[in-house]
């Protein structure tokens, strides 16, 4: 039997429990070419709640009705006759809130769990490792000597992107909420530095930390910190638009940037990035982030909850903060 959780309604503002309804019908039997995938963990990110909304968006929405929208990592338990995977093999993919998924394998990659923990492949070496990796390197274009602003620090890809500036010879400038997170990006992570937001002035340390400005901020939050981040550009400055969390909840007032005329008086530029389009190089960022890990230069951490019938509660930590790294809920059941 498989358990799913469907996606039972548009929610207004934040998502509440109402917003899914876990259901359970048996598993259909394999055809030609497929296999069947028992799944172990469900990632969590930001951008689920975007994918709630009706109206255009760089991916099409979910319907009601249909089974919640996930990255997954699982187990081929059974494959009929596919050219590419065999039972045993462990694959990443997008499979959805549910213990099992049937797929004709595309869009599926296989993962060697003797490398890393099976987690890891929905965090640092999976689609948000990638993202900080072409977000940092193609958009933010991100060189050695640069002093790098990230928002959302301590999150599933700022943490990844804050290393992998220092990887790159910069000096990466972490804001994350708490002592705890601040902590964790400079001494466990490698961050110069970390600032409060919710104790601290973030222009007041931006002054102190930032006297000749920045030459790159990549932004997971939007609102007030995109704003403020705003007025400390440098000349030829770049701006990564990677994610507004701030901001995926407010569908009255969402707030945008009042001080973009600094992109006109520093010649800097402001872009938006979503990893689907790098699709094509995603091997190239596999092996890149994996030889990092493989060193001992990349770091992953993963908070992990179980049970699929608490993906609700679990959702709302991306809201609230209350996590640290990926975000990740385990579904395999004993």
């Amino acid at each position: 039997m498989n358990k799913q959780l469907i996606f039972a309604r548009r929610p207004e503002g934040r998502a509440g429990a109402d917003t899914w309804k876990l259901e359970q019908h048996p598993v259909p039997p394999l055809e030609e070419g497929q296999i069947l995938v028992q799944q172990h963990y469900v990632s969590l990110d930001p951008a689920m709640r975007g994918w709630m909304n009706a109206g255009k968006s760089y991916i099409e929405p979910m319907e009601p009705g249909t089974v919640m929208r996930a990255l997954t990592v699982g187990r081929v338990i059974d494959a009929r006759n596919h050219p590419e995977f065999a039972t045993g093999d462990y694959v990443a993919g997008t499979g959805g809130v549910q213990l099992y998924t049937i797929t004709d394998g595309k869009g599926y990659r296989k993962v060697d769990p003797d490398l890393a923990p099976l987690t890891a492949y929905l965090g640092a070496l999976g689609m948000t490792g990638m993202t900080a990796y072409f977000g940092l390197l193609d958009v933010g274009k991100a060189r050695e000597g640069d002093t790098v602003l990230i928002s959302g620090a301590a999150g599933a890809v700022g943490s990844v992107a804050g290393q992998i500036a220092k990887i790159k010879g910069c000096r990466a400038i972490g804001i994350a909420g708490g002592a705890d997170k601040c902590d964790y990006i400079t001494r466990e992570l490698g961050f110069d530095a970390a600032i409060d937001y919710k104790n601290e002035s973030v222009a007041g340390r931006l002054k102190e930390l930032c006297p000749k400005g920045l030459d790159v901020y990549f932004d997971n939050v939007g609102g007030e910190i995109l704003d403020t981040a705003l007025l400390f550009l440098r000349r030829h400055a770049r701006v990564v638009i990677c994610g507004a969390i701030s901001q995926y909840n407010n569908r009255e007032n969402v707030r945008g940037p009042k001080n973009y005329l600094s992109l006109l008086v520093n010649r800097a530029s402001m872009q938006g990035m979503v990893v689907f389009d790098w699709e094509d190089r995603y091997p190239e960022a596999a092996r890149a982030l994996g030889g990092w890990m493989a060193e001992g230069k990349l770091k992953s951490r993963e908070t992990v909850y179980e049970g699929i019938q608490n993906f609700p509660e679990t959702f709302d930590r991306l809201f609230t903060g209350d996590k640290i790294g990926k975000l990740v809920l385990k579904v395999l059941e004993a």
